[in-house]
């Protein structure tokens, strides 16, 4: 559909917001009447478009501002974090389209046709979208291989070695890609969201399951294995609890939302979430207390290693609804700061942003816009 170079253009206009011609022809090294012609085939195809007009240096005439067309192409993503599976059809802004849920059957097989059954479903608001999906992204949790083809072990959905994108290509046939939810996560925050303008950042997932992910140097850092960011499974406290890896005292089994609940269930209190915690907690309740502290400081000690070992520009938390807005997220900030060199305390912003449904489908779209943006193939 589009040539290396005219990627490449796109996914510089896309990374910066917006590009001049004569920037484009400073980053590619051509010429400006060469980059020109190029850009006029893109917009004639439909992926980027004309905005306003950039004032001169006061040397020359005023530039035309370059910008991604959003309808030049469309994604579809599938979030297999829960059951009904939500899938969404995004555009190169990454804005949702339309929306669907089926049912995340546990086998790959019946899950590949089940997909492939509520895609027309996805497509039928939009007569142009046949023409325009040009890829589908499915993430879930577990661990990925390094060609987004084969899950290698999903503990949640009790799976090793299946070859998804495979079976789901075979079903729709599309090209897929798939990828573990937090690395889903930080592509599309570094496409769409809040690291768009930044080269370095990691991000972290707190939810049933904790999560991270890492851009370096622009790029999402997978490791030799896809392994890499998997903080979840790091250990911080020596033969502590047993953790459904087969290790004991993983940060799982501190500070998931999982483990918090059943610190809460052993602890006698009624309430299970963080959000029932911090209440039982203003009451004075010291179970509650000491829970959201263990929790929160588990949290707060693994992310200050991610920082002096990334030393990233950012530190983006993804939670679920009020787990930062009270005690719980005061003891993570803490714990980051107190134990991080004395000299960086306070030097990395930490932000945090709520999940939701179509946070993890936009997701997962977002893997086959970056393939699409930087010009990778599905294997």
């Amino acid at each position: 559909m589009l040539t290396t170079l005219q990627r490449q253009i796109l996914g510089a206009v896309n990374a910066s917001g917006g590009l001049s011609r004569t920037e484009l022809a400073q980053l590619s090294g051509m010429s400006k009447a060469a980059i020109g012609g190029v850009v006029r085939e893109m917009i004639d195809a439909g992926f980027l478009h004309e905005a306003e007009t950039v004032p001169g240096n006061g040397q020359g005439r005023p530039s035309v501002r370059l910008v991604v067309h959003p309808d030049g192409a469309w994604f579809a993503g599938v979030s297999l974090l829960q059951n009904p599976a939500q899938m969404a059809l995004i555009n190169l802004h990454g804005e949702i389209l339309s929306r669907v849920s089926f049912d995340a059957d546990p086998s790959p097989q019946r899950l590949a046709e089940n997909i492939a059954t509520a895609l027309p479903g996805l497509l039928q608001p939009h007569p142009e979208a046949a023409k325009k999906l040009v890829g589908l992204g499915v993430t879930l949790s577990g661990l990925i291989d390094e060609h987004q083809s084969t899950c290698v072990q999903s503990a949640l959905l009790g799976w090793r070695d299946v070859p998804l994108a495979r079976l789901i290509s075979q079903a729709t046939g599309m090209d897929v890609a798939i990828e573990n939810d937090a690395k889903a996560l930080a592509v599309s925050e570094k496409n769409f969201g809040q690291a768009r303008d930044l080269s370095s950042f990691t991000l972290v997932s707190h939810g049933a399951g904790i999560g991270s992910a890492h851009f370096v140097a622009g790029q999402l850092h997978r490791g030799l294995h896809g392994g890499a960011g998997e903080i979840a499974h790091c250990t911080l406290e020596m033969n502590g609890l047993p953790c459904r890896c087969g290790k004991r005292g993983c940060l799982d089994t501190l500070a998931s939302l999982n483990a918090i609940a059943e610190m809460a269930r052993d602890g006698g209190l009624d309430a299970t979430t963080i959000g029932g915690l911090e209440k039982l907690a203003m009451q004075g309740v010291s179970e509650a207390v000491r829970i959201l502290h263990r929790a929160g400081s588990a949290l707060g000690l693994a992310i200050s290693h991610l920082i002096q070992i990334n030393d990233p520009d950012l530190i983006l938390i993804a939670h679920q609804d009020a787990d930062f807005s009270g005690l719980f997220g005061t003891v993570v900030h803490q714990s980051i700061e107190a134990n991080v060199l004395p000299g960086n305390a306070g030097k990395t912003p930490v932000r945090t942003f709520t999940l939701n449904d179509d946070t993890w489908a936009r997701a997962a779209a977002s893997i086959a816009a970056h393939r699409f943006l930087v010009g990778l193939k599905p294997v």
